[in-house]
């Protein structure tokens, strides 16, 4: 059935289009006109996060404040492995996955760090990388709390998600 999915889904567009009066195909050309000048506009912050992320991580920071912050870790009851982990996620998806992929190699995807990681990564979102796009594209000014409030809810998920993982 999810095979199907999107073949459906594409008639179900063209046949409400159709009853609409709207040509499909001009309006799917129009929107594609207009998405490459929000693409240009968006490249510089989409490159700046993937060199910081890399900086981050090659240059030996990310394990310095992995052992600054492994007190805390073991404090919140939150895997210390699980560290690089939590620190990358909020910028960069595709860093996390690399990260969750060698977790599931070390330890195991049914192991309790396997579990932490999964839910960890499925709960919690690229805060640095979402801000940055949603920002750049809007005229929005006031942005002065956003991040430092959700990387508060990203800690939150963190812990809520390692307690949760202990009664599976």
């Amino acid at each position: 059935m999810a095979d199907l999915f999107i073949p459906i889904f594409i008639a179900f567009v063209m046949i409400f289009a159709m009853i609409k009066g709207v040509d499909a195909y001009s309006a799917f050309v129009k929107g594609a006109k207009g998405a490459l000048p929000l693409m240009a506009s968006l490249m510089p912050f989409i490159i700046a996060m993937f060199v910081a992320v890399e900086l981050f991580r090659n240059s030996g920071l990310s394990g310095y404040l992995c052992n600054f912050l492994s007190p805390v870790f073991k404090v919140l009851h939150i895997p210390v492995e699980l560290c690089e982990l939590t620190l990358i996620r909020p910028f960069s998806s595709n860093a996390a996955y690399v990260l969750l992929k060698d977790i599931y190699a070390k330890f195991g995807v049914d192991s309790y760090v396997g579990n932490c990681a999964s839910v960890i990564v499925g709960s919690s979102d690229t805060i640095f990388y979402i801000s940055s796009i949603y920002f750049s594209s809007t005229s929005v000014k006031k942005t002065m709390l956003t991040i430092p409030i959700a990387l508060v809810c990203n800690v939150f998920c963190t812990i809520i998600a390692c307690f949760c993982c202990r009664f599976i």
